[in-house]
């Protein structure tokens, strides 16, 4: 029979081998390689934030042309309670576009 102390050893073994597997999974390696170097860090970090604000950029950029697409579409509907509104919506959004390209 096994002494408590060799099935505590054998559960102790069991848990590091699952924590070395799970670092070895998220690369824990890379990760406290890349802590050593705080100018590599902080370059990829500065490249990450620019890629995220150009996607943001022509995210917006995209769902704002859908959205007035939408809004002449629905001007071409001629819905009486909404569409002056939209009208009106679409007409400043066109000025300001041709003041723009101006």
């Amino acid at each position: 029979m096994r002494s408590a102390k060799d099935r505590a050893r054998d559960f102790l073994e069991a848990d590091l081998e699952h924590l070395a597997a799970y670092l070895e999974r998220v690369n824990f390696g890379a990760y406290a390689d890349l802590l050593q170097h705080p100018l590599r860090l902080a370059f990829l970090n500065w490249i990450g934030g620019l890629f995220r604000g150009i996607g943001i950029g022509v995210g917006f950029t995209l769902v704002a042309s859908l959205l007035v697409i939408v809004l002449q579409w629905l001007e071409i509907l001629n819905l009486p309670v909404i569409g002056k509104y939209i009208a009106d919506v679409v007409r400043i959004v066109q000025v300001q576009l041709q003041t723009r390209a101006v």
